[in-house]
């Protein structure tokens, strides 16, 4: 089963962040908080790692993960980000947001979008999911834990923990978070485009025409 830490959202406790630093590092999987649902992440150079995240979500490899980044220094080492881009994302981060850029060099291929070699990247707007990005030095890989047959991701950590604890390595008790998807921004053009509304609020950028 996995580790349960009860971690509070506005003060986390050093101790456990540093637990949970060091599963993430030794190659675990773990169920954390972040500003729109709970999500599962590891390491992102651990192949094993995330293959357990695949069988969980019963996912095939053409489903893209997301980068999960502490700031915008460190999504331009993922991302091609130019000068427009980089004013949209600091205007948008961190925040409710997923950002589909061009990937640079530095993402493995396995992960980038197999056409348009595009990745996912988001700076969630959770003081948990941010001091853990910060105890690691590097994004991790994500992926909202939104179930087989589900719609919606699971809120509350109990849940997570009778559901898939015998899965996961750690499962982080932040409370209950009930699920709004990230919005989710397209920018592989020469413009930036809403392809799914979600909680994150841009009304400035044009919306995907959902005909």
């Amino acid at each position: 089963m996995a580790q349960y830490l009860s971690i509070h959202p506005d003060n986390p406790q050093q101790r456990l962040l540093n637990q949970a630093i060091d599963i993430v590092r030794g190659g675990g999987v773990i169920a954390y908080p972040t500003d729109s649902s709970y999500a599962l992440a590891c390491h992102l150079g651990d192949k094993q790692a995330v293959d357990r995240i695949r069988q969980i979500r019963r996912i095939d490899d053409k489903h893209n993960f997301t980068l999960v980044c502490r700031d915008l220094t460190e999504i331009s080492t993922y991302a091609q980000v130019n000068n427009d881009t980089y004013r949209l994302l600091k205007s948008l981060t961190p925040g409710a947001f997923t950002f589909v850029l061009k990937a640079t060099k530095e993402v493995p291929r396995r992960l980038q979008h197999p056409k348009r070699k595009t990745v996912g990247i988001r700076i969630p707007d959770q003081l948990i999911a941010q001091k853990i990005l910060e105890g690691l030095g590097e994004p991790m890989l994500t992926s909202t834990l939104i179930l087989p047959g589900r719609e919606a991701a699971l809120a509350d950590p109990y849940d997570i923990n009778e559901t898939i604890g015998n899965q996961l390595d750690l499962i982080i008790d932040a409370g209950i978070i009930p699920y709004q998807p990230t919005t989710m921004i397209v920018w592989d053009n020469d413009f930036p485009e809403i392809v799914r509304q979600g909680k994150g609020e841009a009304d400035f950028i044009a919306q995907q025409d959902a005909n």
